[in-house]
């Protein structure tokens, strides 16, 4: 298989209204499996917060990620995604999160690293049309001089590869030390301010509202790759609901790794 480009698909737009974290790792499953089998063209999807969650990674150990009684306390649910990477704390209006799907030619014969630094570099266009000095940092950040923006993780499955960025536009570092273990030792003796320096919100670097750095992102995409509006298709939807129920909300599979 020789490897494709850009220009060889016709990019669709899938940007919902918001909708419950267990249906978002469903519908990351659903979209991979429906380009890697040609029945929706390849995707960019934005995605829509109807609740607080964390979501870790599909090989992250469960108790070692999330402090499971905070969690409650704060009413964050726990989900596990089908991608690697590392947790990801989420609040609807304080993250930006979206999700490529491509057929697997895209990528045909790179690296992790190698798609991560290609599949990023629109993003990273946007970012710097907005005024941060954002670059790839391997293995799956973004940066800027004052500190990370965003994680992805990554998962090729089904002839396509799904490629999902969680972006920090605003954060409450307090609440998110309190449920993620990780990290804490590294900020025990520098306190709250040093944790959100590394978690540098877009909302401080660019001084614009979330909904206008979605915008430019897209713009951005449009402008470099092509992009037309396509909402979910019923029968995706309906799909990614039953996964959701029969999946992603059971304890079986967030706990699959203890």
């Amino acid at each position: 298989m020789s490897r494709s480009r850009w220009s060889d698909y016709r990019w669709r737009l899938v940007h919902a209204p918001a909708q419950l974290p267990s249906l978002h790792m469903a519908l990351d499953e659903v979209l991979t499996a429906s380009v890697g089998a040609g029945r929706r063209a390849p995707t960019l999807r934005i995605w829509e917060w109807a609740a607080p969650a964390v979501i870790i990674g599909r090989y992250q150990s469960l108790r070692n990620e999330v402090d499971a009684r905070a969690a409650q306390q704060h009413g964050i649910k726990v989900m596990r995604r089908i991608s690697g990477g590392g947790a990801m704390f989420v609040e609807p209006g304080n993250t930006i999160t979206y999700s490529l799907y491509a057929p697997a030619a895209l990528v045909e014969g790179m690296s992790f690293q190698e798609a991560y630094a290609f599949l990023d570099a629109w993003v990273i266009e946007a970012l710097r049309s907005m005024g941060i000095e954002a670059s790839y940092q391997p293995l799956n950040d973004i940066s800027s001089p004052l500190g990370k923006i965003a994680g992805a993780a990554q998962a090729r499955r089904h002839g396509a590869v799904l490629h999902h960025v969680t972006m920090a536009y605003d954060i409450d570092a307090a609440k998110m030390l309190q449920v993620l273990r990780i990290g804490r030792e590294k900020i025990s003796d520098k306190g709250i301010a040093s944790a959100a320096k590394r978690v540098d919100p877009l909302r401080s670097q660019t001084g614009l509202a979330r909904a206008a750095v979605i915008e430019r992102m897209i713009d951005t995409f449009r402008g470099l790759h092509g992009l037309a509006d396509e909402p979910l298709k019923d029968r995706e939807l309906d799909e990614a609901q039953t996964l959701a129920k029969s999946k992603f909300e059971t304890p079986e599979w967030t706990g699959i790794v203890p």
